[in-house]
């Protein structure tokens, strides 16, 4: 492999050290970063994404709540737990872990969420925030990606990056932070004519699609930074992501592997995001 590793399970730790020592401070002055979390219904994979959240939290230093309802929970029930929430001056963060039941409408569910604590940075508001270039809480997956490119000081400015995928949790803000780093941005997807056309003269490509390869080696240049946000399986069972890293990473100048890229910084920035709520709520 040629590549250099743009590895997230290292930068990870690096940053959560970071996180523990500044919420540490943060406690010394009265405040203990607090994160809620609230999960609906017995989803397996959902049950260990939230077991995840909560113990990454209690490494930090950090105050967390689990409040967990059976599937029943009537959707104006879950609505105003979260308005409580958001009147409780220790919890700085709210999470409300998907899938929901189907008679939960997921969007009246991130609207509630005060936006000051929308650490998912889901909300229209959050999102407005974005697009307008406001500071505010970003969404993780993208929030973190841009982190693994900051970490080899890769300069985005007039670089041509090439987002796969349009999705309101990845693809979207992903094209608008890379847009505030003066990057050059292409947005492609399920109706894009000739992908391997756009990836070929991409300086970085991030690709968010969910399906195993995506991009192969045949469909880069020399030197690209691929950021690959995917999370599929082979025909062996093992984790994959959407490109073929195999081939792509004998050509690329950096490459995040399938697990230990981008997954591992997800959970990173939400514990980032609950730090910098609860700084702005300490003043």
């Amino acid at each position: 492999m040629t590549a250099r590793l743009l590895d997230g399970t290292a930068l990870s730790q690096q940053m959560r050290g970071q996180i523990a020592q500044r919420a540490a401070q943060l406690a010394e002055r009265g405040t203990r970063p607090g994160l809620a979390v609230i999960l609906v219904g017995d989803d397996p994979a959902s049950q260990v994404y939230v077991r995840n959240k909560v113990k990454a939290c209690g490494e930090a230093g950090f105050h967390s709540v689990l409040e967990r309802y059976d599937a029943s929970l009537g959707e104006a029930e879950l609505l105003a737990r979260i308005e409580a929430l958001n009147a409780d001056p220790a919890i700085h963060g709210i999470l409300v872990q998907t899938p929901l039941p189907k008679h939960i409408n997921p969007q009246k569910v991130i609207a509630t969420i005060a936006t000051h604590k929308d650490v998912d940075g889901y909300s229209v508001l959050s999102g407005g925030e974005l697009l307008t270039g406001l500071p505010g809480l970003r969404p993780c997956t993208p929030y973190g990606c841009m982190k693994l490119i900051e970490s080899i000081d890769y300069d985005l400015r007039g670089k041509h990056a090439v987002v796969i995928g349009r999705s309101n949790t990845v693809g979207k803000p992903m094209a608008l932070l890379l847009l505030q780093a003066n990057a050059t941005v292409t947005i492609c997807h399920s109706a894009t004519p000739d992908l391997a056309r756009h990836t070929r003269e991409a300086d970085v490509i991030v690709a968010a699609v969910g399906r195993r390869n995506t991009v192969t080696r045949e469909m880069v240049k020399p030197g690209v930074v691929v950021v690959d946000v995917g999370m599929n399986r082979n025909d062996a069972g093992k984790l994959c992501g959407d490109v073929d890293f195999e081939g792509v990473s004998q050509v690329a100048s950096a490459i995040t592997p399938v697990p230990g890229g981008v997954g591992p910084m997800t959970i990173t920035m939400l514990l980032s995001n609950t730090l910098q709520a609860a700084e702005l709520a300490a003043g």
